[in-house]
């Protein structure tokens, strides 16, 4: 509650809200924020133009691998008067391929400072400078003869995915109410596997899968990188962000009128407030804090096992394969891009699936259910393929699993993990935590990128069963540890954690004796001390 000033006050009426006065004490009659338009426009172009190139670039090589290690070939035998055997070439390309995984290592590592300093949408306004950067390195390197350009390049968009993969959800996490935070959290994971369906689409010989159009491919990034740059500017910053890191009262207001349009502002300042009461420190954490905090220990602990588990689940491997199971079901190789492409609109489907029945069905029985999902399938994948020289029809068994691990994947785990990264952490704790959690996520995209293919020499199939593993232990890990964050403030979901963490009531609210005052009916912090 907030405590009148006046005396005098009875009924204050401001922006929607009813107030009535009662023993000095105002009282809040609450109604359940609505997707409005704003929120929705703000949701879909951060992730348009930020998330899907993410997932563009995750699958944009495979089309062209041929003709870049053709060109590599070509340039070599110019520049140098070397003519590389298939080994190098295949190293060449491999590195291609995993210097985007480092370099969204890169973007990962730069977060905390970028989102405290220039907010959450500022970091994404300037972040699309890279994209244009490498875009056009890409772009111009078979104009210019100069392999090291596509490498460079490809090296500088996964710092831009590094950063956008943690400030996106970060910045919808913070503008959405707590009825829509699960719906608009997802929503970067949907275009996340629609990048991937359009750069499969794309690829196909009769559209741009020819020799002459892959560096237009690769640099078709800047395209909605250059939508979001025009029209992201004129939406909001987040109202957390300018309220408890800020400390702009006007600026939050103006923000929350933007995008929520009509309802009760006033009990979400209030709750902001209540936050940043509860914060042992106005500055930002920094990464070594955070994992020093024994207030957050199990939030840092789940956060590390649902992003590694996230990606040691096997679901790259099953990309780098898919060709090779579908070859082995029967499918003729000129057919095979076009099922591929049916996986990737199986992607999508499965990804809309998630976002509009997370807030009903909540987020663990998702994650749950996703993992669960996975294992089997992995498992299955491991007995179809032992099985398939005796009996013919595992091979399309193998096909089901393929598609099973996909659609699993993207109803939950794809999302989730980067969502209930920005619920489990309080304002000061956030950037630290989306940087540990992008560190923790993108190197494990890396490491299995590097083991898999040594893995399954020497394992065969059974390394699958090593996915499965993983896939049930984080879904196990879900159903005992992590709460149901769904409808929750972050506040009520840092004090769920706290009978884990050991912690008592005075720990959670260190900052008790900041009070709020009314400004035009509104809530501002008043400082002073405790009578």
């Amino acid at each position: 509650m907030v405590k009148s000033i006046g005396s005098g006050v009875s009924n204050i009426r401001s922006g929607g809200q009813n107030w009535s006065s009662k023993d000095s004490t105002l009282t809040l009659n609450v109604t359940t924020p609505h997707l409005t338009k704003p929120l929705l426009a703000v949701a879909f172009l951060a992730s348009f133009g930020s998330s899907m190139l993410y997932g563009y670039n995750l699958a944009v090589v495979n089309s062209p691998a041929k003709y870049i290690k053709d060109f590599y070939n070509e340039t070599l035998l110019e520049s140098h008067g070397l003519t590389p055997d298939g080994h190098l070439l295949t190293v060449l390309y491999s590195l291609t391929v995993s210097i985007f995984a480092i370099g969204g290592m890169t973007g990962a590592l730069l977060v905390g400072r970028l989102v405290t300093k220039y907010g959450r949408k500022g970091t994404l306004v300037r972040s699309t400078a890279l994209v244009f950067m490498g875009g056009a390195l890409m772009g111009f390197s078979r104009w210019c003869r100069i392999p090291e350009m596509v490498i460079i390049g490809r090296f500088i968009t996964g710092v831009h995915s590094g950063i956008s993969l943690s400030v996106v959800p970060m910045y919808l996490g913070e503008i959405a109410p707590k009825n829509l935070r699960g719906f608009l959290g997802l929503v970067p994971s949907i275009h996340i596997c629609l990048g991937v369906f359009i750069a499969q689409v794309l690829g196909l010989s009769e559209i741009l899968g020819k020799e002459e159009h892959w560096p237009l491919l690769l640099s078709l990034v800047a395209v909605p990188t250059m939508v979001q740059l025009i029209l992201l500017p004129w939406f909001p910053e987040s109202p957390r962000y300018l309220l408890i890191e800020r400390g702009d009262v006007h600026a939050t207001i103006a923000a929350l009128k933007w995008f929520r349009t009509k309802g009760n502002i006033q009990a979400e300042v209030e709750e902001m407030q209540e936050e940043q009461r509860s914060l042992s420190s106005m500055q930002t954490l920094s990464v070594c804090s955070l994992l020093m905090d024994s207030c957050v220990r199990w939030q840092v602990l789940t956060v590390a096992v649902v992003n590694i588990g996230m990606q040691l689940s096997g679901i790259d491997a099953i990309w780098f394969y898919t060709n090779d199971i579908f070859r082995n079901a029967g499918i003729a190789d000129p057919y095979i891009q076009y099922t591929t492409v049916g996986t990737g609109a199986i992607e999508v489907i499965s990804g809309m699936l998630g976002c509009f029945t997370i807030e009903r069905l909540g987020r663990r029985p998702l994650m749950i259910g996703g993992f669960l999902f996975m294992g089997l399938c992995c498992a299955g994948i491991t007995v179809s393929v032992l099985f398939q020289p005796q009996l013919s029809y595992m091979r399309y068994i193998s096909v089901g699993c393929v598609i099973g691990i996909i659609a699993g994947f993207c109803i939950g785990p794809a999302g989730v993990p980067f969502l209930i990264t920005a619920e489990l952490f309080k304002q000061s704790h956030r950037p630290a935590a989306y940087t540990v959690a992008g560190c923790l996520n993108w190197m494990s995209n890396f490491t299995i990128g590097f083991v898999f293919p040594f893995l399954e020499i020497a394992t065969g199939p059974f390394c699958y069963l090593i996915f499965c593993v993983v896939c049930l232990g984080v879904a196990v890990y879900t159903f005992f540890i992590i709460p149901e964050t769904k409808n929750k403030t972050f506040l009520e979901i840092s004090q769920m954690f706290a009978t884990k963490n050991e912690i008592c009531e005075e720990e959670l609210y260190p900052n008790s004796e900041l009070k709020m005052a009314l400004m035009n009916g509104y809530g501002t912090l008043d400082f002073h001390n405790k009578k």
